[in-house]
């Protein structure tokens, strides 16, 4: 779980850092996708593409990726899942999957 929440309909970066027994490596291909508790896809966000991944990846999430549905069982906790694969010294083509937790703070509404 990530220490640092989102919040509701802003901006939040989440960095996926490479590596294998041997240190930082660059993945041959590199996906990711943004789920709900339920395992529910949000925003469409089901395995986006990484162009050229390099060994450490700045993913950008905002507006409709940090929303809280209406979904009344929408705690706002989402998972934010890369998997892909690489080489190195072990063979060639190896799997690599992971994934983190993190809470998106809802916006507090205000009522005039």
């Amino acid at each position: 779980m990530l220490s640092t929440h989102a919040k509701e309909r802003s901006t939040f970066v989440v960095t996926a850092n490479f590596a294998s027994t041997t240190g930082a490596v660059a993945p041959t291909s590199a996906y990711w996708s943004l789920t709900d508790s339920a395992g529910t896809v949000i925003n469409s966000r089901s395995d986006v593409t990484i162009t050229s991944p390099t060994s450490s990846e700045d993913i950008v999430l905002s507006s409709s990726d940090l929303k809280i549905t209406t979904n009344e069982n929408d705690e706002g906790v989402r998972t934010f899942t890369v998997e892909g694969a690489y080489n190195s010294s072990l063979g060639n083509g190896l799997p690599l999957k992971e994934c983190t937790h993190f809470i998106i703070d809802p916006l507090i509404r205000v009522t005039s």
